[in-house]
């Protein structure tokens, strides 16, 4: 009976656990949802929310400080889009350098870890400006430290993998933001990254340009760059009328005639950075007997006619601010060109930036990043494309590298990916994003030449579109 007695109550008691433990359970909230979750994060509001099939989408506003080394000195709002996958997945961190795109996107290794990803527009590309604008305050330390901060609030709600990426300006400042953080990120893809350390050397872009491609396609560019200088009087006629007409002016970089040049000397990089050897059919045979038509034409589709006018240049002033104080811009020699036929030759960053913005070069800033590259690097990938003009000076590494990778796509340009390389380093550089993500299968731990992207290609979330920006000039 007693047995009985003690059986029967330690029945009602198991019974009345279980009964408080599903009520406890019933009375926890659910999950919160994750626009709830990003908008009770201090300083983010909501700008719009755009469907997408599998994902979340948001376009966001995030409070910076205009200088993180004094808060005090005032804010601004920063845009930055999530395209929230799951907070089990890991997080890639993209910026492209300049301004954010609103509409969603994946980036490549957003594709290959099958995960989130956070992107952000570059501080001073407008909307993302102080107003009023303080020009001292766009730095490379600066902007890494806008990421630090959009990571530091980001990741208490992505809690697992992050990997930085981002393409030509856009993965130096992925580069920039590990030399800086470099515990923040557990990888980094940098692709297309320009490195110019020494300012004033450049002659590794006149190697480049005397090789590149094959002798066919260069004496075509060439002779068309050169024929268009040559007969710059009546080019420059239509230049004058093509200008009233759509609006342009030329006040900052100090008239058409300067405009002119400036984007002629653009259309041999031009072509290199945005089209493959394949497309060198499209450049008249014959520069000397082609009509101005087809110069003008050729030039104005590879180098734009209304690149360096106000307002062609007005939505890369903080670009070219850069250029001219700490990143560098690269020059080249035209040893194809009488040199009665080029007045100015490629300008300075100082001409493209209105004047009453003042600028200085800090000539360090570069080898600290480079030093820092080769001594420090960890976790870092590199991507260049064979024939994009950038990768004349690429980043190395150094003997304090480590897991770190520096790989070029035969061929490509300006667009190169871990798609493009030869298949071993793609099947490597894929592996090694997996892994730095913390989701690498355990048949590509045990076998590199297994890795894959995790998710599917997507047709309109992962265009590959080539990262255009325009050409660096001392």
């Amino acid at each position: 009976m007693r047995k009985a007695l003690r059986w029967l109550l330690a029945f009602t008691v198991l019974i009345g656990m279980v009964s408080t433990a599903h009520a406890a359970t019933a009375a926890q909230p659910q999950a919160a949802d994750i626009k709830d979750r990003l908008l009770s994060i201090p300083g983010v509001s909501l700008i719009q929310e755009k469907p997408y099939p599998g994902y979340r989408y948001f376009v966001l506003n995030f409070t910076q400080p205009v200088d993180h080394r004094d808060p005090a000195k005032g804010t601004f709002q920063q845009r930055i889009t999530v395209l929230h996958k799951d907070v089990s997945r890991p997080t890639v961190f993209y910026t492209g350098g300049y301004s954010v795109s609103t509409n969603p996107g994946r980036r490549e290794p957003t594709q290959i870890v099958d995960g989130n990803q956070v992107s952000m527009e570059y501080r001073f590309f407008t909307p993302s400006r102080p107003e009023p604008a303080d020009w001292s305050k766009l730095d490379i330390w600066q902007a890494a430290s806008d990421q630090h901060r959009i990571f530091t609030a980001l990741k208490a709600i992505y809690p697992k993998n992050w990997i930085s990426t981002g393409g030509s300006k856009g993965g130096m400042t992925a580069t920039y933001y590990e030399r800086f953080y470099p515990r923040d990120m557990d990888g980094v893809v940098a692709y297309v990254a320009p490195n110019d350390v020494v300012n004033d050397e450049d002659s590794a872009y006149d190697r480049f340009f005397a090789k590149v491609g094959t002798k066919e396609c260069r004496d075509r560019l060439n002779a068309v760059q050169r024929e268009a200088l040559v007969r710059r009087e009546p080019l420059e006629k239509r230049y004058t009328e093509y200008a009233a007409t759509e609006g342009l002016t030329f006040d900052t970089i100090g008239g058409l005639d300067r405009a002119y040049e400036a984007v002629v000397l653009d259309y041999v990089w031009g072509f290199w950075q945005y089209s493959l050897l394949s497309d060198c059919g499209s450049i008249p045979a014959d520069a000397k007997s082609a009509t101005d038509e087809e110069i003008w034409t050729s030039v104005d589709t590879i180098s734009g006619f209304s690149a360096y006018a106000d307002q062609g240049l007005a939505a890369y002033t903080p670009y070219y601010y850069q250029a001219g104080t700490q990143l560098g811009a690269p020059t080249i020699r035209f040893p194809h060109i009488e040199r009665r036929y080029i007045r100015y030759g490629y300008q300075p960053p100082r001409n493209f930036v209105p004047r009453d913005i003042p600028m200085r070069f800090q000539q360090f800033a570069m080898g600290d990043v480079d030093a820092w590259v080769r001594h420090h690097a960890r976790h870092m990938l590199f991507v260049y494309g064979q024939n994009d003009p950038w990768g004349a000076e690429p980043f190395r590494l150094g003997p304090g590298s480590k897991d770190s990778y520096v790989f070029t796509a035969p061929g490509m340009n300006h667009g190169a990916n871990v798609a493009g390389l030869v298949a071993d380093e793609k099947a490597l550089a894929t592996a090694r994003i997996l892994e730095w993500a913390g989701v690498a299968p355990a048949a590509v731990k045990a076998d590199a030449t297994q890795a894959k992207p995790l998710a599917r290609f997507d047709a309109k979330l992962d265009v590959r579109d080539v990262e255009r920006e325009p050409a660096l000039r001392p």
